[in-house]
């Protein structure tokens, strides 16, 4: 039994064999350790994901959960770039302004693989994220002008939401009859409504305020004796002023929406955020162009016609009729994955 404990422990094959073990047992934990540990690239789900590039894209256009499940590192991806766009507002019944367009919000981290073409109201930076759920409200269109004396913010766009990013509903475009000529203020301001006598101020956009702002102001209407040159004033856009609603001597063109923001995001090149534009009731001319990005054009003795679906536009002015309903908005999230 000695010489057998001997030769087990001691003999020159069987070190041999221990220092094989004993190597290939290391190789094999730090192999196990190399691979390990958590991805430094973000690990999300929620919404419609595509792909471009070594880039992943989360597409919102109703309200859901975007779930992280690994938050990355500074080597790989910790931060996103969103786009934040919230609902347009409605057109103002008879003459009526133009809706607002929803606040537009957009971010964009230098993380992406691939630098995607920004708008002018590009943030410096992305967000970061952590393991959590992030609950995602997309701002429905705002109702269109139906009452002949409603004030302008019955027919506001809703907020759109994502983490610490807040973009503020369209403002409603002003009714042609007195009380409410005036547009309302929101993410970009309704058009005023235009009447005999005074016409209504165009409401404030970028309410409350953020930076950089996420629209602008809607176009103020003009008075007149003459009932063919009365014509609503356009919506705000994201980046155009909506333009003032005046055809002298029954001239067209003003009373147009302002226009939206472009930028690549979803990897497509894609304007939102469009205002709506004027209601006329009267000849000759016609209702004010919607905005580019989904803003709805004004009626001409006609309904206003309705924004984009998932654009934030507003919704355009009513002739003799209701103005347009204003469009959703969406919520768009990209990051590194690989």
């Amino acid at each position: 039994m000695r010489d057998l404990k001997n030769n087990l422990t001691s003999g020159k094959n069987i070190k041999n064999i221990q220092s094989r073990k004993g190597k290939s047992f290391g190789y094999q934990v730090l192999g196990f350790g190399a691979g390990g540990g958590a991805s430094p690239f973000i690990v999300a789900t929620g919404g419609t994901i595509t792909e471009s590039g070594n880039d992943k894209i989360h597409t919102f256009t109703g309200p859901g959960t975007f779930t992280v499940a690994s938050a990355g590192n500074a080597d790989g991806s910790n931060t996103v770039s969103y786009t934040v766009v919230a609902g347009g507002a409605g057109g103002g019944f008879f003459n009526g302004g133009g809706g607002g367009a929803g606040g537009f919000r957009e971010g964009r981290t230098p993380q992406c693989s691939t630098s995607w073409a920004v708008s002018p109201l590009n943030a410096p930076a992305g967000l970061p994220v952590s393991a959590q759920g992030y609950p995602i409200t997309v701002g429905g269109g705002g109702q269109e002008g139906s009452n002949p004396s409603s004030a302008g913010a019955v027919n506001a766009g809703s907020n759109s939401i994502f983490s610490t990013i807040t973009s503020t509903g369209g403002g409603g475009g002003g009714t042609g009859n007195p009380p409410n000529r005036a547009g309302a203020n929101g993410g970009s301001g309704g058009g005023g409504g235009s009447g005999a006598g005074a016409g209504g101020a165009g409401g404030a956009g970028d309410t409350p305020a953020v930076t950089p702002a996420q629209g602008k102001n809607g176009g103020l209407a003009s008075g007149s004796t003459c009932a063919t040159a009365l014509i609503g004033g356009g919506g705000g856009g994201a980046t155009v002023i909506g333009t003032e609603g005046n055809f002298p001597n029954g001239a067209p063109g003003n009373g147009n929406g302002g226009a939206g923001a472009t930028n690549s995001i979803n990897a497509t090149p894609t304007a939102r955020a469009g205002g709506g534009g004027g209601g006329k009731a009267g000849n000759p001319g016609s209702g004010g162009a919607g905005g580019t990005g989904g803003g709805g054009a004004g009626g001409k003795c006609a309904v206003g016609n309705a924004a984009g679906t998932n654009t934030g536009g507003g919704g355009g002015g009513g002739g003799k009729n209701n103005g347009g309903a204003g469009g959703s908005g969406v919520v768009i999230i990209r990051y590194r994955f690989q």
